[in-house]
């Protein structure tokens, strides 16, 4: 049981460095973009580029690793990563960063899933409440340490990428040291939208329309604080204080849902969110402490927004379709922050900084919209029959391996 506990803060120490390189990395490139003039619409498409890869490492990791084994898969790709973040800091190109964003994105995507079959093989039905609890937790604290790198050090030099391929090599080291049996073979992905629309036609809405105004602030948050003239300090807290928001936010808001209909729930708080959006723009603040608040508030509401759909999806999924509704609305999330960075890159380079919350209140007006024209089309699912509202991990590390390690997953869904 010791040994057993051992391995697994071992793979969480793994995580860490591999968030902590992840974010630091996502915000590293559109600072250092747009210290060197990029425009803004080839920034967005880095968050494009990104989440194609991830897409496409979540359905191609699983061959990779019943090719090479479990070890090798991770090494491969964690060097991967490394190296591409020591070739951008080399490379001062907007056409070689997209290119080589992509790479990143697949990379990410196999080495999370990788470190999720670990823990899922080491998990119980006792302790897999407690692990995922725990991953939670490492995965949000380390993406926000991560983006809080750039806040000590330079980003016009090369040591922050230097930084970045350094953290991503040390996360080799629980894996290549561990000598535990591989666990079994990744989760494969499917998508199917007709059934997932069948289901639940307001989350396959949601989940694509938030995928788009999260992408949109993921990847272009760091640049509108560079083009309103803010501190990097106060860029990398603002953009942590959205993620460490999002995560206080969850309890609440999910209870709240749990004892009510969840559509008024996303209507509520996606229009208070294009609300705050909407604010932003027109009032154009330039104190940094004014902006922090003002996001930290957007945060709070914006990023509970996907775990709200997907519980509602899986209040009208039949049982044992925990897994597949979950994988396809995250695939459909996927899909939304490909688009996201294209509207806001062209808006933010035509308009002003502050178009970027014109995109992302259009999306989440667009879900409270559709959200309400459904509660008059459907009846709520009774209370007594509705599932536990669950949290989600951090919005740049979900896979569909990460469904399995949910305690929420039953243990057939584990063995189909």
């Amino acid at each position: 049981m010791r040994s057993s506990f051992g391995s697994i803060i071992a793979l969480l120490f793994g995580t860490a460095f591999l968030l902590s390189a992840s974010g630091l990395h996502a915000l590293l490139l559109p600072l250092r973009g747009q210290f060197e003039g990029f425009s803004t619409t080839s920034l967005g498409l880095l968050g494009t580029s990104w989440a194609g890869g991830f897409i496409a490492g979540c359905y191609l990791a699983p061959r990779l690793v019943r090719r090479v084994g479990h070890v090798r898969a991770f090494g491969a790709l964690a060097a991967t990563a490394a190296t591409i973040a020591l070739l951008t800091g080399i490379f001062i190109d907007t056409t070689t960063w997209i290119v080589l964003r992509a790479f990143t994105g697949f990379a990410m995507a196999g080495a999370y899933m990788v470190i999720e079959s670990w823990l899922n093989e080491r998990s119980t039905n006792e302790t897999r409440g407690t692990i995922f609890g725990l991953y939670m937790m490492v995965t949000n604290s380390a993406l926000m340490l991560g983006q809080m790198g750039v806040a000590f050090g330079d980003v016009s030099t090369p040591v922050l990428f230097m930084v970045t391929g350094i953290l991503f090599c040390l996360s080799l080291l629980p894996t290549a040291l561990s000598k535990a049996a591989s666990p079994a073979p990744l989760a494969s992905v499917s998508l199917d939208l007709k059934a997932l629309y069948t289901n639940s036609p307001i989350s396959v809405a949601a989940c694509l329309l938030i995928g788009i105004a999260n992408g949109a602030w993921g990847t272009l948050g760091a640049v509108y604080g560079a083009e309103i003239g803010i501190p990097t300090f106060y860029i990398a807290l603002m953009m942590s204080s959205a993620v460490l928001a999002g995560a206080l936010g969850q309890f609440p808001v999910g209870k709240i849902s749990d004892y009510t209909d969840r559509r008024y729930v996303l209507v509520g708080a996606s229009l208070t969110t294009a609300l705050i959006g909407f604010i932003i723009f027109i009032v154009a603040p330039r104190t940094p402490e004014i902006i922090l608040a003002m996001v930290g508030l957007y945060g709070l509401l914006a990023y509970t927004l996907y775990s709200v759909s997907v519980a509602h999806a899986n209040d009208h999924a039949p049982p044992g379709k925990f897994v597949q509704v979950s994988s396809g609305l995250l695939m459909l999330y996927g899909i939304g922050t490909m688009i996201g960075p294209l509207f806001a890159g062209f808006f933010m380079q035509h308009l002003r900084p502050e178009s970027l919350f014109l995109v992302t209140a259009a999306a989440h007006l667009s879900v409270a919209g559709y959200a309400a024209i459904r509660i008059s089309r459907r009846a709520p699912v009774p209370i007594e029959e509705k599932d536990a509202f669950t949290t989600q991990p951090a919005e740049r590390s979900a896979t569909p391996q990460t469904i399995l390690l949910n305690p929420r997953t039953d243990a057939d869904e584990k063995t189909d």
